[in-house]
């Protein structure tokens, strides 16, 4: 039986491995170009790059993708690109998940087929703000919807860094609706928030899911909208900051803020729990935790 969906996820996961080029190749550029500030002598970073695998039910062909890695570098302490496309069948507990979200058909049919780019930076300079961005298509035989965003988690903040990013982030949404920005942006704050910390994980972006407004091409263009914004919406934060030189006192509140991001991740994040749920790689899964974070 032919797919009535499969050129568009061909399109997708297409798009989705593009921006992951583009962003790895920026990144290595910026590695390359770092010849002033503390760590000016080390050498550049380059991305490690491995397929990931989804484990499929029963041992069959469930898709993977690609692990992009970079440990130790002059402006990157580590940073993690995966892309993946992924299918099969949900397994019970995530399946109930989906039908309790209204998924249509998911109570009875568990397919399923995903695809998008997660993307976490962690900085070597703690006046760096670290980052989060991702875009996503997920499809079940009942429905399909577009989901993402960015958000920016510096450990001491600018203000002048976070109206700029929000800015870039707002003039990407505009065109496409203007109501989205101001609902996307709310929909981080109410997302990225850490209850247990009684605060913000950062000091957000945008955030959406379950975007389906009937029309598929405005839908995968808004998705490519805002993962096109992304690195003109980070880099000038990097440019900004990446040779500022900084103190143990800096560092010290680098690491705590990296605590506060790995607990979100691990407890919150929906990303994770569907990644782990679903057979996904641990590894690629669990890449946007920290190299180093400390608590007190």
């Amino acid at each position: 039986m032919t797919d009535p969906f499969q050129d568009q996820k061909k399109r997708a996961s297409a798009w989705f491995r593009d921006l992951r080029d583009q962003i790895t190749t920026a990144f290595e550029a910026m590695e390359d170009s770092q010849v002033e500030g503390p760590t000016a002598d080390m050498p550049a970073g380059r991305f490690e790059v491995s397929q990931t695998k989804r484990a499929s039910e029963d041992g069959s062909d469930a898709g993977g993708g690609l692990m992009s890695v970079m440990r130790g570098g002059r402006v990157f302490e580590k940073v993690g690109v995966n892309v993946s496309t992924v299918h099969g069948k949900l397994a019970p507990r995530a399946q109930k998940a989906m039908a309790a979200r209204g998924v249509p058909g998911m109570e009875d049919d568990p397919r399923f087929w995903a695809s998008g780019i997660s993307l976490v930076a962690h900085m070597q300079n703690p006046h760096c703000p670290a980052v989060h961005m991702n875009t996503r298509m997920f499809w079940t035989p009942g429905a399909w919807w577009f989901g993402g965003g960015s958000d920016l988690n510096p450990c001491i903040e600018y203000p002048e860094d976070t109206a700029a990013f929000h800015a870039t982030l707002k003039d990407a949404c505009t065109p496409h609706d203007p109501a989205y920005y101001d609902r996307f942006k709310e929909w981080a704050d109410e997302y990225f928030f850490v209850p247990h910390r009684g605060r913000a994980r950062g000091v957000g972006g945008i955030f959406y899911d379950d975007l389906n407004t009937g029309d598929w091409e405005a839908d995968f263009a808004f998705t490519q909208a805002v993962g096109r914004a992304f690195l003109p919406a980070y880099l000038p934060t990097v440019e900004a900051h990446r040779n500022d030189p900084w103190s143990d006192a800096d560092r010290d509140t680098q690491l705590v803020h990296r605590g506060l991001y790995a607990e979100y991740n691990l407890v919150y994040d929906r990303g994770t729990k569907f990644g782990l749920e679903t057979g996904h790689d641990a590894n690629a899964v669990l890449m946007s935790l920290p190299p180093l974070a400390k608590w007190v």
